[in-house]
């Protein structure tokens, strides 16, 4: 098919190619980056009634090749059969809840049971009203793309969070309601970069089969997982949420006209589940504060977010297929550490929902006004708003930072001493790799210490076998949260003989010191795909 295509033609959609730019490097054979991303997915993703199948003969193909060899290996085939086993395993769930509500309610349902029918974003402090957009739906009649009257040029955006110029800080004319709710159809051609979809998809999306339909959106599982976990900052809380999500997709199935990507549908529906989520549950973020009797140091309280959780990275990699790819920018270093991830929930939601949408996955502001049922100058107000605000939670050195996906070797390093010395009990080892102003905090716990002496004062006690405070002996396995070094912890306690899993320790490294350690409770081990006991 791409040989048929004449070489000043856009493989994708066949219009013309754009003229060059005279830059040197290999020439675009797409018109757009919808038509490129239209191209990857379409090499990516096996069409709708292979999806299942291809799934049962991997596993079966891999159960035929397994072989009692040297233990390593073993286990590294085993733990590849078993991730495709839970692959297909949640494919299986989202066949059998779609089935449920079809028994249950036979038919797709109407648009009404998936409108959000109140304001979901509370004014932020001082800030003054948002411009509201209208009851919220998760597809409605298609959006205008074109900017608004006097809603000026488009706040730019891109994959990384660079903050650019703003907009007038005045709400700009022409930022009415969008147009009301309707019949839940998907927003236009434009949104989230890439095009419609072809009449088999849209046949197969809205043909009730639900094996079929779970093997159309299980493919945007992790995707849209990590869109739901920014905008709520608990993994628990975002593997609630995308099924939520493929369960309103399901039940609204007969709106998908193929008028924008199924990636796009998905998006909206995401958003307005998580956007519903935060209206039920008013979080935000807190001042830890002094606790009797503990010295947690002389510097000011850091934030507290007491529902923020790590994500495994090892979940990151089903999303990022390679740099070229589209989806890289979604799990981006820069965008998925926990720093971020605790300052992007300072924000109202819609702010919040906005700015994931223009500034960490490079939607432009028509494509973002469609999905969330604004006006352009709507979002480029708050995008404008949201933009100050971030910068004020974030470190001075934010923008710094490396942005690779892997560990430096000087992180891998700081680890590896990190984890020695806790296994020694080696307390002077690791006070020397704290920075001076290093922070420790334990979410959801309101324990908090600031500075190398306070932090040392609280664990000292805890290796000392003399203190009446000791824990017990240490081990710890490596691993990685949020794009950042990891440890998880494993205690043996007093008079006993195994190690239990006890906390999960993501360390912030900056000019080769910790400057922050975020400790976690254990019940988000098994995510990570580590035990809960080490012999």
């Amino acid at each position: 098919m791409v040989g048929s295509v004449p070489e000043d033609r856009c493989r994708s959609c066949g219009r013309p190619l754009p003229l060059g730019t005279g830059r040197r490097g290999r020439a675009s054979v797409y018109c757009s980056a919808a038509c490129r991303q239209k191209a990857y997915r379409s090499r990516h993703a096996p069409a709708a009634g292979e999806v299942v199948q291809e799934m049962i003969d991997d596993i079966d193909r891999r159960v035929h090749a397994l072989a009692p060899q040297l233990p390593g290996a073993f286990y590294s085939d085993v733990t590849a059969l078993s991730s495709s086993v839970g692959r297909l395993r949640r494919v299986a769930r989202i066949a059998c809840d779609a089935a449920q509500i079809t028994a249950a309610s036979p038919g797709p349902q109407q648009a009404a049971e998936i409108v959000t029918p109140t304001p979901v974003t509370d004014w932020a402090a001082g800030s003054g009203p948002e411009v509201k957009s209208g009851p919220e739906v998760e597809s409605g009649p298609e959006v205008e793309s074109a900017p608004a009257v006097g809603s000026g040029p488009e706040v730019k955006s891109g994959p990384e969070v660079k903050f650019g110029p703003e907009v007038g800080s005045a709400p700009a004319v022409g930022s009415a309601p969008a147009a009301g709710s309707g019949p839940a159809v998907e927003p236009g051609p434009e949104v989230g970069a890439s095009e419609g979809e072809d009449a088999g998809a849209v046949a197969a999306v809205r043909s009730g089969d639900e094996w079929t339909f779970a093997g159309l959106v299980e493919p945007h599982r992790r995707e849209l997982q990590v869109h739901c976990y920014r905008m709520v900052g608990s993994y628990d809380d975002s593997e609630d949420l995308v099924q939520e999500t493929f369960l309103r997709a399901w039940r609204n199935r007969e709106g998908f006209q193929g008028r924008s990507s199924l990636r796009a549908w998905l998006y909206r529906i995401a958003t307005n589940a998580c956007l519903d989520f935060l209206r039920r549950n008013t979080r935000r973020p807190q001042r830890y504060e002094a606790l009797p009797g503990i010295d947690s140091g002389s510097s000011e309280p850091p934030a507290r977010v007491t529902w923020l959780q790590p994500y495994p990275d090892k979940l990151l990699e089903d999303v990022a297929s390679g740099e070229a790819g589209p989806d890289a920018e979604v799990v981006s270093r820069e965008t998925m550490e926990l720093v971020f991830l605790a300052a992007i929930q300072h924000l109202p939601p819609r702010q919040r929902a906005v700015l994931i949408l223009r500034d960490v996955l490079g939607w432009r502001a028509a494509e973002a006004a469609a999905l969330l049922e604004m006006s352009v100058a709507s979002v480029n107000s708050a995008l404008q708003r949201a933009r100050p605000t971030l910068r004020r939670q974030l470190p001075e050195r934010r923008l710094e930072w490396a942005r690779s996906a892997e560990p430096t070797e000087d992180e891998r390093a700081i680890l590896q001493r990190y984890m020695d010395a806790a296994v020694r009990a080696d307390t002077a080892a690791m006070a020397e790799m704290l920075s001076e102003d290093a922070r420790l905090t334990m979410p959801p716990n309101p324990l908090w210490f600031v500075g190398r002496r306070a932090i040392m004062a609280f664990v000292e006690p805890v290796f000392n076998p003399a203190s009446p405070q000791y824990f017990g002996r240490w081990r710890h396995l490596p691993t990685r949260a949020n794009r950042q070094p990891a440890a998880a912890a494993y205690v043996q306690r007093p008079g006993t003989t195994v190690y239990r899993a006890q906390v999960l320790d993501v360390l912030r490294i900056e000019g080769g010191k910790i400057v922050e350690i975020t400790s976690f409770e254990p019940h988000l081990f098994p995510a990570f795909g580590l035990p809960l006991t080490l012999g």
